[in-house]
């Protein structure tokens, strides 16, 4: 059985853009190589998607696009959308343009937001609820575009409706992400996002979104049946981690990690920040956040911490599973503490006076707070990619990232002495394949948590960090 997907799973500023899903979406299989019938990717969408795109501009632009003739209307797919579609519509070369109206737009489509409905006994109150806060969070994220292309911080809003929106095409091109390693464009990343920090919005200021919508995703895939015995098989060894209780322990550590609440982005990475035409060889001003529909009130470190882990990702690949993972690309300390230090200088009008001490002493602490909330980046993203492996459409190995997600989880030094190890095979399944990698453990210090016993053997080393690692794996010391 082919699986059915269905697109548009994001989060809002209110958060109640958590994931709604129907009782049939959790009777399917993920998508793997064998499931996928395109394993490289079309730039062209199909014809329904063509024809509802060009109404959409034909109705919202006007202009020259109200009598432009569908066979002349162009369209093309832009890749790198996760969870949005996202499509560069223009006018072809021989129209002029009447007024104002641009002559490329982009448009983004995020899907219908499905009802949540995971038990059978669910109420038909409770299904009109939650169509409400569906249709509320599409608001919500709407008014934030508007409010953040209005302060120049993204592109113009051209149209809203409920498949999606129009947007200002910006030309640029997204970032590689080998460049976010270079030193400028880490350093403007980091202004940009201190104030994109710094923004007071109309939206609620409790840090309920982290763990508000793990709590919903985890609730969902627990409740998740497979089929397939090889899909079953890994899913009941994902279970056997007791994702539960890891959660609970990662949400006791930061709870004792003082990390400000501020307005994030929640999705920093390369795909999400464009490189203005025109201006690369600029010192200045030359980048754009983009995609805000994860952006909400939440702590500090999530936001930081998040970027460091998405330095390891790159989505621009043409083929299954249209991702690779290089684990050593995490930034170093001295790249984070660039980073940490250009953000401080934007954010803290006080920071340029203090003694080199004290700025040092600010870098640390706060190099502390990013590294721990590094770890709900990658429980997050996890959890999500299990959803999406259900429900979206876009062509991507959702499942075979979550290995990563779960896997390669950045834990990363607090104190001490970093300790580098190299992934052996993993302790369950001869399936899995050999990965390469390393990682950081975190010296706990004051949180109150201690090492576990390792389980040695003449190669291979066991280790769980109390209260952190989400699931055992065997690692060898690297020489």
């Amino acid at each position: 059985m082919k699986t059915k997907f269905i697109n548009g799973v994001s989060s809002s500023p209110s958060m109640s853009l958590g994931l709604l899903v129907t009782e049939n979406a959790l009777q399917v299989q993920p998508d793997t190589q064998e499931d996928c019938e395109e394993l490289v990717r079309s730039d062209q969408p199909d014809p329904d998607t063509r024809r509802r795109a060009y109404m959409w501009c034909r109705e919202f632009l006007h202009g020259a696009w109200k009598s432009l003739a569908e066979d002349l209307f162009q369209i093309t797919i832009i890749r790198g959308g996760l969870s949005n579609k996202l499509f560069l519509c223009s006018l072809p070369d021989s129209l002029d343009c009447v007024g104002d109206e641009p002559r490329s737009i982009l448009l983004r489509l995020y899907g219908a937001i499905l009802q949540m409905s995971c038990n059978k006994g669910d109420s038909q109150e409770s299904n009109k609820e939650n169509h409400f806060q569906g249709a509320e969070a599409m608001v919500l994220e709407s008014v934030m575009f508007a409010i953040l292309a209005e302060r120049e911080l993204g592109p113009k809003l051209y149209g809203i409706f409920p498949q999606g929106r129009l947007e200002q095409y910006v030309p640029s091109r997204k970032l590689d992400t080998c460049e976010l390693s270079d030193s400028s464009i880490s350093a403007e990343v980091a202004q940009k996002m201190a104030r994109f920090h710094g923004m007071r919005m109309p939206f609620n200021k409790e840090p309920k979104w982290l763990f508000g919508t793990m709590d919903k995703y985890l609730s969902q895939v627990m409740r998740l049946n497979f089929t397939r015995e090889s899909h079953l098989r890994r899913f009941n060894r994902l279970l056997s981690y007791n994702l539960p209780q890891e959660m609970e322990m990662l949400r006791s550590l930061l709870k004792s990690t003082h990390s400000p609440v501020v307005f994030c982005h929640n999705d920093c990475q390369e795909g999400n920040i464009l490189l203005l035409k025109g201006r690369q060889s600029s010192d200045k001003q030359k980048l754009m956040l983009i995609d805000f529909e994860y952006s909400s009130y939440n702590y500090r470190g999530f936001d930081i911490g998040n970027h460091f882990c998405e330095w390891m990702y790159d989505y621009n690949c043409d083929e299954f599973p249209f991702f690779k993972v290089s684990a050593q690309n995490y930034p170093s300390k001295a790249q984070q503490l660039h980073f940490i230090e250009s953000y401080l200088r934007e954010s803290d009008q006080g920071f340029d006076g203090l003694s080199a001490e004290d700025q040092m002493k600010l870098k640390e602490e706060l190099y502390v707070e990013v590294n721990r909330f590094s770890l709900a980046s990658h429980f997050f993203w996890g959890l999500w990619s299990i959803i999406q492996a259900q429900l979206s459409t876009i062509k991507f190995g959702y499942l075979v990232s979550l290995k990563y997600f779960f896997t390669l989880l950045n834990i990363q030094v607090v104190r001490g002495t970093e300790k580098n190890f190299s992934f052996g095979k993993m302790s369950s399944g001869q399936e899995e394949d050999l990965i390469l990698t390393k990682v950081r453990y975190i010296e706990t210090g004051n949180s109150g948590l201690s090492w576990s016993s390792p389980l040695l053997s003449q190669k291979d080393a066991q280790w769980s960090l109390k209260g952190i690692i989400m699931n055992y794996m065997f690692v060898q010391e690297e020489q």
